[in-house]
C-alpha cells in the first residue's frame, strides 16, 4: 500500500496480474510480430518475391518487414489516443485481437507462383494492420503495469512487460526451429511456414482470457472519477510534453540492435547470395539463446533502476551494445558459430538488456496521467518508424558481395546508439518521483532516504 501523501493506492494481487498481463500479452503479440521477422528474412524472399536477382529479393522481403513500422505512428495516433480516453485495459484488447486476426491472414495468403503480384500487395497490407496493432502494445502494457505497480517496485514490474517480448521471440523461434529440421525443405516452403501464423489463433483465445482479469489502474481511475480525462490527450501532449517525447524518439532508436540480431543477421547469415552457409535451424539458435539469456537478466535489471535510477543502465546498455555490434556481425562473417553464441549473449543477452529492461518504466515515467499512453506511444513509434528501413538499408549499403560488412552496419549501429544514449542522458531521472508527480519537469523526488524505506516496505 502506498504511503505516500496524494498518491494512489495500489493492491497488490492487481500489481501482480498487471505484470502477468503486461509480461503473456506482450509474450503472445510478439510471438505473432517476430514469426513474421523470421520468416521475412528466411524464407519470404523465395515465396512472395521471385526474382533473378537475389539481392533483389531479400531487399523487398526485409522491406516488408519495414512496413510495418512505417504504419506503427499512425497505430499510436489512434490507439494511444483510445487507451488515455477510454483506459489502457480496452486499448490493449483491441490490440491484441488485431495483431491476432492480422497474423492468422498471412498464414493463410497465396504465394506469388499462385497468384502473382497480389500475394505481396496482400502480405503488405496485412503487416500494415500488424504494425498498427502493435503500436499501442508496448505504451499500454507499460503505463498499466507501471500505474499498477507500488512506489519503489515500477522499473521491477514494468520490466516483466519487456521479458514477455523477449519471450515472445522464445517461442517464435521454437517453432520454427523444429519445423525448418525436421520437415523437407519443399514441404516447408510449401505449407509448413504456415503453421506459425495460424497458430495465433491460440495467442487470440489465451490472451483474452488473461486481459479481462485485470482492473483498470488507480491512476486512470481517478482520472475518470474526478472528471479529468483529457478530451484531446495527442494535443496536450505535444503542446506540454514535446521535449520529453522528442527524447523517446531518440532512445527508440534503440531498435536498431533488433534488427542487427534477428533480422538483418539472419539474412547476412542464412541467405546463399551472401555466402556465409549458416544452416537456417543453426542460425535461429544464436538469437533464440540471448534470448533466454535475456529473459533471465530482465527483472534483474528493472529492479537495479529501482535502486540507481533508469539513466545508467539505458546508457550504458546503448553504447555497449553498439559496440558489441561489431563483434557479433564478423562472427557472423567468418561463419563461427560458438563465437556468435558468445556475441549474442553478450551484446542481446546483457548489455542491450540495459535499455530494455528499463524503458517500459522510464517512458510512461516522463508522461502524466493524462496523456502517458498517447505520448509515450507516438513518441516511441515514430523513433521505431524512423528504423523501419534499416534492414532494407543494411541489404542496401552492403549488399551481398561487398567488402567489410562488419564493419559497415557495425559503425552505423553504434553511430544510432549514441544518439540514444545523449538522450537519456539529457532526460531527468523519475525513479524516485511519485505517480501523481510524473511528467511534471519541475517534479522534486523523495529524497533517497524515504525512497529506500517506503521501497523496503512495498518489498515486505
Amino acid at each position: 500500500m502506498s504511503a505516500i501523501p496524494g498518491d494512489h493506492v495500489h493492491d497488490r494481487q492487481q500489481s501482480k496480474k498487471a505484470a502477468a498481463s503486461g509480461w503473456i500479452g506482450s509474450a503472445l503479440e510478439y510471438y505473432d510480430f517476430f514469426i513474421y521477422a523470421t520468416a521475412a528474412s528466411l524464407i519470404f524472399p523465395q515465396l512472395f518475391f521471385p526474382s533473378n536477382n537475389p539481392t533483389v529479393a531479400i531487399v523487398a522481403s526485409l522491406a516488408t518487414y519495414g512496413v510495418g513500422y512505417v504504419s506503427r505512428p499512425i497505430g499510436a495516433f489512434v490507439l494511444g489516443h483510445w487507451g488515455d480516453t477510454h483506459g489502457r485495459k480496452h486499448v490493449l484488447i483491441v490490440c491484441m485481437f488485431l495483431m491476432g486476426f492480422s497474423t492468422i491472414a498471412v498464414g493463410l495468403l497465396p504465394t506469388y507462383n499462385q497468384v502473382g503480384i497480389l500475394a505481396p500487395i496482400l502480405l503488405v497490407i496485412l503487416r500494415l494492420i500488424q504494425g498498427f496493432a502493435v503500436a499501442g502494445e508496448i505504451s499500454g502494457a507499460s503505463s498499466m503495469t507501471m500505474e499498477h505497480a507500488p512506489f519503489g517496485r515500477r522499473g521491477f514490474f514494468a520490466s516483466f512487460t519487456l521479458q514477455g517480448v523477449q519471450a515472445g521471440q522464445i517461442l517464435a523461434a521454437a517453432v520454427f526451429l523444429p519445423l525448418a529440421h525436421y520437415m523437407p525443405t519443399e514441404a516447408f516452403n510449401s505449407w509448413g511456414w504456415r503453421i506459425p501464423f495460424l497458430l495465433s489463433f491460440l495467442v487470440i483465445i489465451a490472451g483474452y482470457i488473461i486481459r479481462r482479469e485485470v482492473d483498470e489502474t488507480p491512476a486512470f481511475a481517478e482520472e475518470e472519477k474526478q472528471g479529468e480525462v483529457a478530451r484531446a490527450p495527442i494535443v496536450e501532449a505535444f503542446s506540454t510534453s514535446w521535449p520529453d517525447m522528442l527524447r523517446v524518439v531518440c532512445m527508440a532508436l534503440m531498435n536498431v540492435i533488433p534488427v542487427v540480431t534477428t533480422i538483418f543477421g539472419a539474412a547476412y547469415a542464412v541467405q546463399a547470395a551472401y555466402g556465409v552457409g549458416f544452416h537456417k535451424d543453426v542460425y535461429l539458435w544464436i538469437p533464440v539463446l540471448g534470448n533466454i539469456l535475456a529473459v533471465i537478466v530482465i527483472p534483474f535489471v528493472g529492479n537495479l533502476s529501482d535502486k540507481i535510477g533508469r539513466r545508467p543502465p539505458i546508457i550504458v546498455g546503448a553504447l555497449g551494445s553498439g559496440l558489441l555490434s561489431f563483434g557479433y556481425l564478423y562472427a557472423i562473417s567468418i561463419a563461427n558459430v560458438p563465437l556468435a553464441i558468445v556475441m549474442s549473449l553478450l551484446m542481446w543477452g546483457v548489455v542491450y538488456q540495459g535499455y530494455n529492461a528499463v524503458f517500459p518504466s522510464f517512458y510512461p515515467e516522463l508522461f502524466p496521467t493524462r496523456t502517458r499512453v498517447s505520448a509515450m506511444a507516438i513518441s516511441q513509434n515514430l523513433g521505431t518508424a524512423v528504423t523501419a528501413m534499416l534492414p532494407a538499408l543494411f541489404a542496401t549499403v552492403a549488399p551481398p558481395g561487398s567488402a567489410n560488412i562488419p564493419l559497415t552496419i557495425g559503425a552505423i549501429t553504434l553511430a544510432i546508439t549514441a544518439v540514444a544514449a545523449v538522450a537519456a542522458f539529457s532526460a531527468r531521472e523519475t525513479y524516485r518521483i511519485p505517480m501523481k508527480d510524473l511528467g511534471q519537469p519541475r517534479a522534486v523526488p523523495l529524497p533517497k532516504p524515504d525512497y529506500d524505506r517506503l521501497r523496503n516496505e512495498a518489498m515486505a
